[in-house]
């Protein structure tokens, strides 16, 4: 069973820093285009920003600049890298295992980041 587990949450003040963790298990890591996804309190889930098991990537406008992603596949692990972080990115983030159409994609459970002074 395909199981993906984020850690790397927590409170930080606005400006900081945060790096979020999602290592993957059960199924090969490298067939899987991995992306993170956050919902804001009372909003609706939006992109973050995804990798290709290649290495390609794309962000989230509001994202640009200020977060990076990252894979290491020997580790089954992708990586968010937030910096400069602002009140509105206050969100549980949840990152997502993407095979393609016609397959099921995969979530982890979620990890609380808020910013706040």
């Amino acid at each position: 069973q395909v199981q993906l587990v984020e850690s790397g949450g927590g409170l930080v003040q606005p400006g900081g820093s945060l790096r979020l963790s999602c290592t993957v298990s059960g199924s090969a890591f490298n067939i899987y285009k991995m992306g993170w996804y956050r919902q804001p309190p009372g909003k609706q889930r939006e992109l973050v920003a995804t990798i290709t098991s290649g290495g390609n990537t794309n962000y989230a406008d509001a994202v640009k600049g200020r977060f990076t992603i990252s894979r290491d596949n020997a580790k089954n692990t992708v990586y968010l890298q937030m910096n400069s972080l602002e009140p509105e990115d206050t969100a549980v983030y949840s990152c997502n295992a993407y095979r393609g159409s016609g397959w099921r994609d995969y979530w982890g459970q979620g990890t609380q980041v808020t910013v706040s002074s």
